[in-house]
């Protein structure tokens, strides 16, 4: 079809009724405001809705659409007009029907109403002429269900025809004239069509896209103007703003001269946003919260459609602050502008900081179960001066592992409009070196000394990418916590051959998250770049990637994963990727597949519910060094007789917690050992 150079679009302002404010809209219930476009925005009149008329020859229903029309009182009303000397036929045959018995004709009677026989029915036009379109004639006595040639009918039958006639859509008025022949009555119905729909004007249409309004008129051009089209259209209109969670709707719709349609869109903007503080019981209080904080995390702006699924993702990420108990917003009247006010509603917790405890399990211990207990205890503040920064103080312990961190995190940096972060963080820790160099003659234990800042912000959709700079000095201890350089194969634990090793790396990752469901889809790609700072500082490119992919397979779920990573350069040996393991190729202990300066892991698994929170599971894992094991400084894989490349297989079950999945899994390896393995969360 050719384009159509008719429609235009025009900006005006909109006038919205008056509403009660709705309940707000709580996290807990998902869009609880879907109802209110149906309930507060104006209820409008059918399109081209015309008045009345009546006359002493002529009468015109109006159309059958409007909200107001009863085509039974328009049918008393026209029974009973006061008539002059020249009444309508249709009434004078009515009167002689029901007051002269010796009328030719059978009747038939039918309860109290009397019946006229019709000996042919035709369709006119309102001067009484042959249609010139024989489509429209055909709609119309298509229409008919009771009128038809040799047929006896009442009154209200006649009036029936006639609002079939105006339902059809294609006609804006009907008459029925009854004239008296000498082969009978003829019943005529003189019908008025619509206009043929040449162009279109739309006002107030903000958002609604251009293409859409076309796209819904398109195929109507050089033909009639059908109403039940028009009120597919309008519901269309209607649906797409609902489909949005969009305040927006059809106002009004005017048939011009020329067969112009004139379409009015209503969309309530947003005038204002405010931000009130409610204590517990729902009454007013002071914040400590600064008000901007708050403003700035939200999508929804002055000047937009108000968008009830924007609304719901802006209470979710105040929530997700994590100094709040509860949020909700409220729309409101902006006076009779047509807009509308926000008042976010948030109760602050009781407290911005405190004292927190817990436990864990490290697995990266081999030597038993009750060795790999942590236990952690912190001191945090999550909302320094009121701008949502956090600060955190916490220590982790073990028989083993230890921890002890301090980090400072701003999660907007102030003046920033890309929502960048900034995080700092200085840390001293201690891990197993098990992993690489395990020893049978005792422990061995990586030190850390590490510190930091880092910058952080989303740059696409579900994208995220972290950029900073870290020191780390890192070194080797024995069991009594003196530091060695070599292990019990004589293999060097450092790369300069000092007791520890320094190094600056500039940092480097980026994420994707697909819908943030456990088992989505998840990339995650990070490169660390020592950089040469002082002649003994260590320069090495690591880089790692890890991936997961999630699909379903009716009440199955299959779970497919990949890492893999590459060094160059001189790095040091206890940072080899270490291969087995829980979260690597289960059947192995942690790290007994090999150490190397390349790896590739890959595993397949799929899952299904047996009870409540309760899932089973069959998996397959594989694991390799791509031969890289000997490359790593002092090949500790070697004299350890790691086999570089290795498989596993085995069943699990899996339960629901607020910590995520709790994994407990059996698996036989290929050498056809197996090994029990727990663990929390999904794999990394």
């Amino acid at each position: 079809m050719p384009q159509n150079d008719d429609v235009r679009f025009t900006l005006s302002s909109i006038k919205l009724p008056l509403f009660s404010p709705p309940p707000p809209l709580h996290h807990h219930t998902p869009n609880p405001f879907l109802h209110l476009i149906l309930q507060n925005l104006p209820k409008f009149p059918h399109p081209f809705h015309k008045k009345t008329e009546i006359s002493h020859t002529l009468f015109k229903f109006p159309h059958p659409f409007h909200q107001k029309f009863n085509p039974q009182n328009a049918i008393l009303q026209f029974l009973t007009k006061p008539r002059n000397i020249n009444p309508s036929p249709l009434l004078c045959c009515a009167s002689i029907a029901l007051t002269q018995n010796n009328l030719d004709g059978p009747k038939a009677g039918s309860g109290n109403e009397e019946r006229v026989l019709i000996s042919e029915v035709l369709v006119r036009n309102k001067d009484g002429e042959e249609l010139e379109r024989k489509d429209l004639e055909s709609e119309a006595l298509n229409a008919l269900k009771a009128c038809r040639p040799n047929s006896a009918l009442t009154v209200r039958e006649v009036q029936e025809d006639v609002h079939r006639i105006v339902s059809s859509g294609y006609f804006c008025s009907c008459m029925p004239v009854a004239v008296d022949t000498r082969d009978g009555i003829r019943l005529v119905f003189q019908v008025e069509p619509n206009q043929e729909f040449h162009g279109l004007v739309c006002e107030g249409a903000n958002v609604l896209p251009a293409r859409f309004i076309e796209d819904s008129f398109r195929d109507g051009y050089g033909k009639i103007v059908n109403i039940k089209r028009i009120d597919e259209i309008i519901n269309s209109i209607n649906g797409w703003y609902m489909e949005r969670g969009l305040f927006g709707a059809v106002s009004g719709i005017e048939m011009l001269s020329g067969g112009m349609v004139k379409l009015e869109i209503s969309e309530a903007e947003v005038n204002n946003i405010a931000i009130r503080f409610l204590d517990r019981t729902g009454e007013p209080t002071v914040g400590k919260t600064r008000p901007e904080t708050i403003l700035r995390q939200l999508t929804t702006k002055k000047g937009q459609v108000y968008s009830m699924l924007q609304g719901k993702r802006d209470v979710d990420t105040v929530l997700a602050m994590g100094i709040m108990e509860d949020v909700s917003i409220i729309p409101q009247p902006a006076g009779d502008t047509g807009k509308v006010d926000l008042v976010m509603n948030v109760v602050e917790r009781k407290s911005g900081g405190g004292i927190s405890a817990g436990g864990g399990i490290s697995s990266g211990i081999t030597s038993g179960p009750l060795t790999g207990l942590i236990g952690s205890c912190a001191i945090y503040h999550k909302n320094l001066f009121g701008r949502n920064q956090k600060l955190n103080l916490s220590l982790e312990r073990g028989q083993i592992d230890s921890i002890f961190r301090i980090n400072y995190t701003d999660p907007w940096i102030e003046g920033d409009d890309k929502r960048t972060s900034r995080s700092i963080m200085m840390q001293n820790s201690r891990t197993p070196g098990t992993l690489v160099h395990n020893q049978p003659d005792g422990s061995l234990t990586i030190g850390r000394v590490t510190a930091g800042i880092e910058y952080s912000r989303p740059f696409r959709p579900k994208w995220n990418g972290t950029a900073g700079i870290m020191f780390q000095r890192a070194g080797a201890r024995d069991d009594k916590g003196s530091p060695i350089i070599r292990d019990y194969y004589s293999s060097p634990l450092t790369a300069s051959g000092n007791t520890h090793d320094d190094m600056l790396l500039a940092k480097l990752e980026t994420v994707y998250t697909g819908s943030g469901d456990p088992g989505s889809s998840v990339f995650v790609f990070n490169m660390d770049q020592g950089l040469p700072v002082w002649s003994e500082w260590l320069v090495f490119n690591r880089v790692n990637a890890r991936a997961r992919k999630g699909l379903a397979l009716g009440p199955m779920h299959l779970l497919l994963s990949f890492s893999g990573g590459h060094v160059v350069g001189n790095f040091p040996p206890h940072e080899a990727f270490a291969i087995g393991g829980t979260n690597s190729v289960r059947g192995y202990e942690e790290g007994a597949v090999g150490s190397g300066r390349s790896y590739v892991v890959g595993c397949g698994e799929v899952s299904f519910p047996l009870m409540g929170p309760v899932e089973g599971a069959v998996f397959a894992d594989y694991g390799t060094d791509l031969g890289s094991g000997s490359s790593v400084p002092g090949d500790p894989a070697g004299p350890r007789r790691k086999p570089g490349s290795g498989y596993g297989c085995g069943v699990g079950i899996r339960v629901d917690s607020p910590l995520g999945p709790l994994r407990l899994e059996y698996a036989f390896n290929d050498q056809r050992t197996g090994r029990f393995h727990f663990g929390v969360g999904l794999r990394n």
